[in-house]
């Protein structure tokens, strides 16, 4: 089949990568799939758990609580690490080293802790209450925690890093000259950011928007500590399918359903990518 000796080797190199992602990726949401269409005990297949699952308001609203604030996430991560990543891309290569290092160091430290850390300032003795009471803008401690500004805050800082890392990346290989070329061209600084910088950065946009959605989504620690009881997301409601109700089908839907965003998602970018590459 493969008369080219490198061939065969390049194959051999790369057969046990290929059963390896087969085995302990392809395989196992295979059978997620076929347990989540399945129709009964039998062989039939359809959509029924999918159309119970949503027929129930209490799952439709953490359904859509869990897009929303992923998407808030993504959007706010974009914003804050654009100017970031071209700060970060900018520094000189003596001491970019270092800041590559601050970057990553949040990635270093387990995200339990991170998360208690905010449990921290959120609370009700909290720094960030206590800030509020002396400054004067409210009279007594607001009630942060157990919220979605306290999920949504905790997974801003928990996967800010994945999209600083992309677009920086990203940022590093624009060729130097474009942006003040553009400049002299009579663009200004927002017209230099949507004509040059953001169309020839958008793989990095890609790939950070699809981690750091895909991290939201996913997530069980952060919401779990932050959101509690009240603000449920799709993977606590997972868990406690599992775990409380022991209901392995419903668990099979909503895991069916994170995959299905999560393609949706990386999709969708990857279609405004090339959207915007071929204008």
């Amino acid at each position: 089949m493969f008369a080219d000796p490198k061939k065969r080797l390049g194959l051999l190199l790369v057969l046990p990568a290929l059963i390896f992602i087969v085995v302990c990726f392809l395989l196992p949401v295979l059978a997620l799939l076929v347990d989540a269409f399945r129709v009964g005990d039998g062989m039939q297949w359809g959509v029924d758990r999918f159309i119970a699952f949503f027929s129930q308001e209490f799952n439709r609203t953490i359904f859509w609580r869990t897009l929303r604030i992923a998407v808030l996430v993504t959007l706010a991560s974009i914003i804050l690490g654009y100017p970031a990543a071209q700060a970060v891309a900018r520094v000189s290569p003596k001491w970019r080293g270092l800041v590559v290092g601050m970057m990553i160091l949040p990635l270093m430290v387990s995200p339990i802790a991170r998360t208690y850390a905010w449990i921290v300032l959120l609370g009700r003795n909290g720094a960030l209450n206590a800030a509020l009471v002396n400054m004067g803008f409210t009279d007594e401690p607001l009630r942060l925690l157990f919220s979605e500004f306290a999920v949504f805050v905790g997974l801003l800082q928990l996967l800010l890093p994945l999209m600083l890392m992309s677009l920086a990346g990203a940022l590093e290989n624009l060729p130097r000259d474009v942006e003040p070329a553009a400049a002299t061209l009579g663009a200004n600084p927002w017209q230099v950011f949507c004509k040059v910088t953001l169309p020839l950065t958008q793989e990095g946009l890609v790939v950070g928007g699809t981690l750091v959605f895909t991290g939201c989504v996913t997530a069980y620690v952060t919401p779990a500590l932050l959101g509690g009881t009240k603000v449920l997301m799709l993977e606590t409601l997972l868990y406690q399918k599992v775990s409380v109700e022991s209901d392995f089908g419903a668990a099979n839907v909503i895991a069916v359903i994170l995959v299905c965003m999560t393609l949706l998602v990386n999709a969708g970018l990857k279609r405004i990518s090339s959207s915007r590459s071929s204008v």
